[in-house]
């Protein structure tokens, strides 16, 4: 169902998610001009995203997944592709992250000349989380995240980041392990995150949270997720024509 070239996406990081029925290429194009870019986690590559950009294309949105590695990568350098990446769309976009892809999207907000139409992150970090402050001084952890695995555990880099002035939707897991034998306590979470680790620090108007009952590494093709991203990303669509 996916092609996927190893050497496109060691130099430039974009997976472009193909649709097999002709039915579904042909709505794209008659339909919507409009891209998301979607950035995976941590650890992850654009594999992780491939099943939601192919749903996205079938439904008339163009996909494309932003690759990076954790490990090989530092972070600004990364920002600046990302921040290239979005510079060379020809028409109106929306951003989706999950994490990590989250916080880079967040980090390269300031530079963007036209901001997106709408964010939508999945399961995003927006304090130090829990667990990377519990791993970042061990060394298999640094060699295995890099730079970018530090930042998440990083205070002041978390509250340094700027909040979307935009819609953004946030998906948030629930589905993660609570009790006695749990980091998290009883507090609900995704596995990875508890619920409070995805809360703005600021209610703002702009941001709707939708909780998801998913593990965090999961959750972008959670049926749930993907048919209520499809439709506020439809409605951004529409607002841009209107």
């Amino acid at each position: 169902m996916f092609w996927v070239s190893r050497k496109r996406f060691a130099y430039s990081g974009l997976l472009r998610a193909k649709v097999k029925n002709p039915s579904c290429a042909s709505r794209y194009n008659a339909d919507m001009n409009l891209s998301a870019i979607l950035l995976h986690g941590l650890g992850r590559t654009p594999l992780s995203m491939a099943r939601l950009a192919w749903q996205l294309r079938a439904a008339s949105i163009d996909a494309r997944c932003f690759g990076y590695s954790a490990i090989f990568e530092r972070f600004a350098p990364c920002r600046a592709r990302l921040q290239a990446r979005i510079e060379a769309l020809a028409s109106p976009y929306v951003l989706i992250g999950h994490s990590l892809g989250t916080v880079l999207i967040r980090s390269v907000l300031p530079e963007l000349a036209t901001p997106p139409l709408a964010y939508f992150f999945l399961t995003p970090p927006t304090v130090a989380c829990q667990l990377a402050k519990r791993f970042a001084p061990f060394r298999p952890y640094r060699w295995l995240t890099g730079e970018m695995g530090q930042l998440l555990a990083d205070t002041a880099f978390m509250a340094a980041l700027p909040i979307p002035s935009m819609p953004v939707t946030v998906y948030v897991g629930t589905r993660g392990w609570r009790g006695r034998f749990s980091p998290f306590a009883d507090e609900p979470n995704d596995g990875i995150l508890s619920v409070t680790e995805t809360v703005f620090p600021e209610t703002l108007p702009n941001i709707r949270r939708v909780e998801i009952h998913s593990a965090h590494t999961f959750i972008m093709n959670h049926k749930d997720a993907v048919r209520d991203m499809i439709a506020g990303i439809k409605e951004a669509g529409n607002r841009n024509v209107a």
